[in-house]
């Protein structure tokens, strides 16, 4: 017989709670009631009590301290969390604490009044074996299900209440692992089950994974490497509104994961021989995916890709758009796709400027030269014989991609040039002239003043504030 009591600061909605259901057919007695959590700690001293239901909005003491008081002091007694429709975030907090479910009361009605409690029961029942195996011996805790939901989010808001409204989620355990949450499948769901609470809803918010090959794992290691491999393992496999399936050995490799750094690669991809050919751009995709590019990496490299090639290759519009998009890329199947728009521009720049794809690439080439090299002594010469090109069709290809001469190009990117050096040292003017690829600093100065509205001193001072034109 499980003893109960209930504790909710309105006395008829105690009343009416107690009176709804026929407790005796689960196995429940209900031993007692209180107004506010203080009067039910003097009630647990007085009565013996093994679940409690408690209100979370209470005067004296709230049902948040109510349930952190009672797992201190009565470590047995189970509680289960009554709340109001709009109160989910309240019952994550209530679950972080220890409460075992929840009830809400608005929704409670003789009709789904036996559903209700006979989940809570299974969850009692299911705590109370896990508790009993935990203490039969000194062994750390272990998995008790073959099978877990493993919840990823898919923003940085917290949004576990609506894990809490599914059934399989509140039939079974759940807790949290840094981001997300796991629930583990002590009461296998069905596949009706899966399919109505594993919705296009859910799947707009999370990542889901149901992760096997949990069977007597060892609870601590399971939760370090499912927090610290799965977030991975998810945003490379996840495509569509279906849970990603994935086997536990399939996260713990035999062999110790050596990974090439991936960083020289990505800057590697800023050539952009991967969105003219096909090999290279399934080769480039294959080694992103093989060596884990995080996310992060990933978006650094998109937003550079924007910035290096907006109004040569890439039109103001169009990069705008890609920039934007770049929030919405949730998984590795939404970024295959940006990277292919990203290449269909290319390709049309190309065509558009009736160019081959080795012309492009030179051309492509001869512009991050000139970027690198922009502060050195280089002439057109120089740039033509590096992507071996005669200087005078370099010179007709060069300003049809850029719409410029090459010497307002080249004279362009020192001026970006200086003007990094003048806003991250405290080098000299003349010096940064000299750096930037100037051999007179006074015509530095005009030029400078030209382009950018105020003298290099000024723009210093100024912390880079430029004169709109």
């Amino acid at each position: 017989m499980i003893r109960a009591v209930v504790v909710d600061d309105e006395k008829l909605v105690r009343k009416g709670f107690i009176s709804l259901i026929d407790w005796a057919q689960f196995g429940i007695v209900m031993v007692g009631e209180a107004a506010d959590g203080r009067s039910a700690l003097e009630l647990l001293e007085r009565v013996e009590v093994d679940l409690l239901f408690t209100d979370i909005t209470m005067p004296v003491m709230s049902g948040f301290e109510l349930i952190k008081e009672v797992r201190q002091r009565y470590p047995r007694v189970k509680s289960v969390v009554l709340t109001c429709h709009h109160e989910f975030d309240f019952v994550q907090e209530a679950l972080r604490l220890g409460a075992i479910d929840y009830i809400v009361k608005t929704l409670l009605e003789m009709d789904n009044a036996d559903d209700v409690i006979n989940r809570i029961v299974e969850r009692f029942e299911w705590e109370e074996g896990s508790q009993a195996t935990y203490k039969s011996d000194g062994n750390p805790k272990r998995t008790l299900a073959s099978t877990a939901l493993l919840f990823n989010p898919l923003t940085d808001a917290k949004e576990g209440g609506q894990l809490f409204q599914l059934g399989i989620v509140r039939r079974n355990p759940i807790e949290e692992l840094g981001r997300m949450w796991m629930a583990q499948l002590v009461h296998t769901p069905t596949l009706e089950e899966i399919s109505r609470d594993l919705g296009s809803e859910i799947h707009r918010r999370w990542q889901i994974a149901i992760v096997t090959g949990l069977e007597d794992q060892p609870l601590e290691d399971v939760r370090r490497t499912l927090e610290s491999k799965l977030p991975l393992t998810l945003f490379y496999r996840a495509n569509g509104a279906e849970p990603v399936r994935i086997s536990y050995d399939e996260l713990t490799p035999a062999k110790s994961e050596m990974q090439k750094p991936i960083e020289q690669f990505m800057d590697n991809g800023l050539d952009l021989r991967w969105t003219l050919y096909a090999a290279d751009w399934g080769d480039f995709l294959r080694i992103i995916e093989e060596q884990r590019a995080e996310p992060a990496e990933i978006i650094h490299f998109a937003e550079t890709l924007c910035q290096e090639w907006v109004g040569v290759i890439v039109k103001q519009t169009d990069a705008s758009v890609l920039l934007s998009d770049i929030k919405h890329n949730r998984n590795w199947a939404d970024w295959k796709n940006w990277l292919r728009r990203f290449a269909d521009l290319v390709q049309l720049r190309m065509i558009e400027l009736s160019l081959s794809k080795e012309v492009m690439l030179c051309l492509i080439r001869a512009v991050k030269y000139m970027k690198l090299n922009a502060g050195d002594k280089i002439n057109q010469a120089d740039v033509a014989g590096h992507v071996n090109m005669s200087r005078s069709y370099f010179s007709q290809c060069f300003a049809r991609l850029v719409g410029e001469s090459f010497g307002n190009v080249l004279r362009d990117m020192r001026i970006d040039r200086a003007k990094g050096l003048l806003l991250q040292t405290s080098l000299p003017i003349y010096e940064i002239a000299s750096m930037a690829g100037f051999e007179d600093d006074k015509y530095f100065s005009k030029l400078f003043r030209e382009r950018v509205g105020k003298l290099p001193s000024e723009y210093r001072v100024e912390g880079g504030k430029e004169v709109l034109s």
